[in-house]
């Protein structure tokens, strides 16, 4: 397989809707402009006049794990081996500036020894609530530096969540990083007084903020002297492999979130084998942006990139992610299917609507691709004549779209949810390999993965070192091995339900096939058993109808004891607003309004949004769209799959409305309890809802 590619030419909770992707075969990126800004000036500074330049030469990197006895150790052992390498950048007033490995070390030292001067020792618990920027993570090393465990909150969320997990996290110390999240947390912070200390990001809020409460306390404090080195010595030897590093709070999909517990040791065993899950060269370079709160992008992605060495640039904001590539040029994009989904419906939209002739070459190249990539991944011959055929539709629209992400990706990652087979074909095609994985916060984020040498599109891979898989006799797939998580904080039960044993019981179903690959088909709690007695899994319906339009964010497949299956479709704002822009619906200034909000704060949905979608799906022909979209996905899928009806919603499914989770994954039971009424009248009122293919036999 590797021959194969190589002959070939060469080859894994963001909101999209915030993100606009506008591609044609001459392939434009049209981003807006995020609208706040925070001062970073204490973080930053200049390496370079461009800190990508001279990343290092394209051969294999060198872990930084031999003999760690906890996750602080990696980064003291990557900055002694890689100290004048660039460790992270992240762009302030117009310009990427970035620390090295060294200089990293020294900051987190910095924070260690503040958190040490409050008294806090071994094994306490600080928070950490803001963006994905370097602060964030020098904050969080700089804890497990002091031998703390560190607690990652998901901005954006109400005074009651904010309370609910410092409480139960036990967080002595909480780092927040703007004014808005600064009022919700104080607010949140009346009368907890297990919380010590509250660290605003910056002198600038702090002057603003320190009368407020007698907690604030200057970052500058963080900043001054850093732990010495025999109490660094002391503390790092106090923390042994069962020591909890990180408490990760799941996404609260089916009630509270749950704390769960993930040790140093669990931690480790993930990152000693990381050469041997993915190949990463000294030149990589990684663009940061999903949640660090989130366990994916927090110890797969930031810890990963301790013991690799492979720099990251920080995104200024989701938002801006788009226009930014371009200028960060990186060799690795890992994000949520949504982003991938996004960019194939944007590709095929513009090919769509150009000229005879640019259809016609756009088509060409396209099947040329997928023929070759066909081959390839079968590991047959690719015949001369198909090699110069790629060689030109590489050439005239490949190499345009690639571009989108900057143009140097060499491979993707993608989990948390199906892509569509179609998908992944047409991006392995053009050159961009979407590897998709899988795992779980439970199991230290990754348990499977397909490999760039071997892969097998449509699974998520085969399983990585370190844990074992075998699939129970209800097809859930059960986990062992190192990689399995100390349980939930307070919470026995739970945990007890979740590992038994010593085995994780992961609450999927899926098969492995003779070769190892796992397919995931669905969560355990998740089938729908229809009238019939037909066992149907709701995540293939939706991805297979998600995919056929750019208009649609999410959908929501109902019809467990029903006589076939419905669909709710939350249409995506974006693309709402812009058909009715375009037929006089909405005026072009309340549009540009919308997309303001949305890019200030993409996971947000404002009732100002709402109202101005509302608008445009009060338009019978905006709704009836939907239904070509439906049946071009109802052919990907079985009788008993496919949906009858559907209704739209008037707005986009959000946090705001309780049907999100922080991590955006669907609350599918209180989407049920919500929308229960509206369920009912689809199958019992004619007028509601709308045919998208005929009656038939279930």
């Amino acid at each position: 397989m590797g021959r194969a590619l190589r002959e070939a030419g060469g080859l894994e909770t963001v909101r999209s809707g915030a993100i606009e992707l506008r591609v044609d075969l001459g392939l434009r990126v049209d981003p807006r402009k995020s609208a706040t800004r925070l001062a970073r000036e204490t973080i930053l500074h200049d390496v370079h006049e461009d800190p990508f330049l001279h990343l290092g030469l394209h051969r294999p990197i060198r872990l930084s794990t031999e003999n760690a006895r906890a996750v602080g150790e990696v980064l003291l052992r990557r900055a002694d081996t890689s100290g004048d390498r660039l460790a992270c950048a992240q762009k302030a007033a117009g310009r990427w500036l970035g620390i090295t490995w060294a200089e990293y070390r020294d900051r987190c030292l910095r924070v260690a020894g503040g958190l040490a001067r409050l008294g806090l020792d071994v094994g306490d618990r600080v928070a950490i609530l803001g963006p994905t920027w370097i602060q964030w993570a020098v904050y969080d090393l700089g804890g497990l530096l002091a031998g703390l465990a560190t607690v990652g909150i998901y901005p954006k969320q109400s005074t009651e969540q904010y309370r609910y997990l410092l409480e139960h996290s036990d967080s002595r110390v909480v780092f927040v990083s703007d004014r808005e999240e600064m009022e919700t947390l104080l607010e949140s912070c009346r009368d907890l007084d297990s919380v010590q200390a509250i660290v605003p990001w910056t002198e600038e809020l702090f002057d603003e903020v320190s009368e407020r409460d007698s907690r604030i306390i200057s970052p500058a404090r963080f900043a001054s002297e850093p732990l010495d080195a025999s109490e660094l010595h002391r503390r790092q030897d106090a923390l042994t492999q069962d020591s909890t590093a990180v408490l990760v709070y799941t996404s609260g999909t089916t009630g509270p979130p749950k704390g769960a517990m993930i040790s140093h040791g669990n931690i480790l065993a993930l990152l000693q084998n990381y050469d041997q899950i993915i190949r990463f060269y000294e030149d990589d370079l990684i663009v940061s942006f999903l949640p660090m709160a989130h366990v994916t992008e927090r110890v797969l992605a930031f810890y990963g990139r301790i013991a690799t060495g492979v720099p990251a640039a920080y995104a200024t904001s989701v938002g801006l992610v788009i226009e930014e590539l371009p200028e960060i040029r990186p060799t690795i994009f890992g994000s949520v299917p949504r982003i991938f989904e996004k960019l194939y419906a944007r590709v095929q939209g513009e090919a769509a609507r150009g000229s005879a002739i640019r259809r016609a070459i756009f088509r060409w190249a396209e099947e040329a691709g997928r023929r070759r990539i066909r081959r390839v991944l079968a590991d047959d011959p690719i015949g001369p004549w198909l090699v110069v055929q790629n060689t030109v539709a590489d050439r005239l629209v490949f190499r345009k779209i690639r571009a989108a992400l900057g143009g140097r990706v060499r491979l993707c990652i993608t989990g948390a949810a199906p892509i569509a087979m179609d998908i992944l074909e047409f991006l392995w095609a053009i050159g961009l390999p979407v590897l998709e994985a899988y795992g779980m916060t439970e199991a230290t984020v990754l348990t499977h993965i397909n490999r760039l040498e071997d892969p097998r599109l449509g699974t998520v891979g085969q399983v990585i070192p370190n844990i074992t898989c075998e699939i129970a006799d209800d097809g859930e797939i059960v986990l062992q091995g190192p990689l399995v998580f100390q349980g939930y904080l307070k919470n026995p039960e739970a945990t007890a339900e979740a590992v038994r044993g010593g085995k994780l019981y992961s609450g999927d179903i899926g098969v492995v096939d003779e070769d190892g690959f796992l397919r995931i088909t669905d969560r355990k709690k998740h089938l729908i058993i229809t009238a019939g007695g037909k066992n149907v899994a709701p995540a293939n319906i939706e991805c297979a109808i998600k995919m056929q339009s750019p208009i649609i964010s999410q959908v929501h497949a109902h019809g467990d004891r029903r006589p076939y299956i419905c669909a709710l479709i939350a249409p995506s704002p974006l693309e709402t607003l812009g058909w009715g822009e375009a037929r006089g619906l909405v005026s072009a200034e309340e549009v540009a309004e919308r997309k303001a909000e949305l890019l200030a704060d993409p996971a947000s949905r404002s009732e100002s949004l709402a109202e101005s979608m509302a608008k445009v799906v009060a338009d019978r022909r905006f709704r009836e769209q939907f239904r070509e979209a439906i049946r071009e996905g109802n052919r990907h899928l079985a009788r008993v799959e496919k949906v009858r009806r559907y209704f739209v919603l008037d707005r986009d499914l959000s946090q705001e409305g309780g049907e999100m989770t922080p991590t955006m994954k669907m609350k599918r039971r209180a989407i049920e309890e919500k929308y229960a009424h509206h369920f009912d009248r689809v199958y019992d009122d004619p007028d509601f809802g709308i045919d998208a293919e005929p009656a038939g036999p279930s």
